[in-house]
């Protein structure tokens, strides 16, 4: 039985690290679409829609982070209820929320404006972040 305990205590941690290390691949790859997209060439829809997406996939990965025990399908949950309430709180204006938005944390993290099609780029987002996330631990189970 005691042989059995560190393997149940590391799964959490090791899932936890593999999952922040490609979050903050996701994180890279989200401010390399913002910053160099519209340099590249790439349209509009690809840069804003891409960083939403990318911003989604990024929410389900830390989300998965910091609660490891959960399921797949709760922590897509969990993303889903904060990507839902980032955008909705887009719809709140406050002179320092305003201010805050308008600094580059405060529009990478919160976004500026409200958009319904935000919330398909983050259904998309989140759904790519469960695939991923399947994907690593098949390839760990072999």
């Amino acid at each position: 039985m005691h042989g059995t305990q560190p393997d149940q205590a590391i799964a959490p941690l090791r899932t936890s690290l593999i999952r922040a290390a490609l979050a903050l691949v996701v994180i890279a790859c989200g401010l390399s679409l913002r910053w160099y997209g519209f340099p590249l060439g790439l349209p509009a829809f690809v840069v804003k829609y891409g960083g939403s997406l990318l911003w989604a996939t990024m929410v389900f990965l830390l989300a998965g982070a910091l609660l490891p025990r959960l399921t797949r399908t709760q922590i897509a949950a969990v993303a889903a209820i904060i990507a839902i309430v980032v955008e909705f709180s887009r719809l709140v204006h406050t002179p320092w929320l305003d201010a805050f938005r308008l600094t580059t944390s405060g529009a990478l993290l919160l976004g500026r404006i409200f958009s319904l099609w935000n919330l398909v780029a983050y259904a998309i987002g989140i759904g790519l972040g469960v695939w991923i996330d399947r994907m690593i631990a098949m390839r760990r189970a072999d």
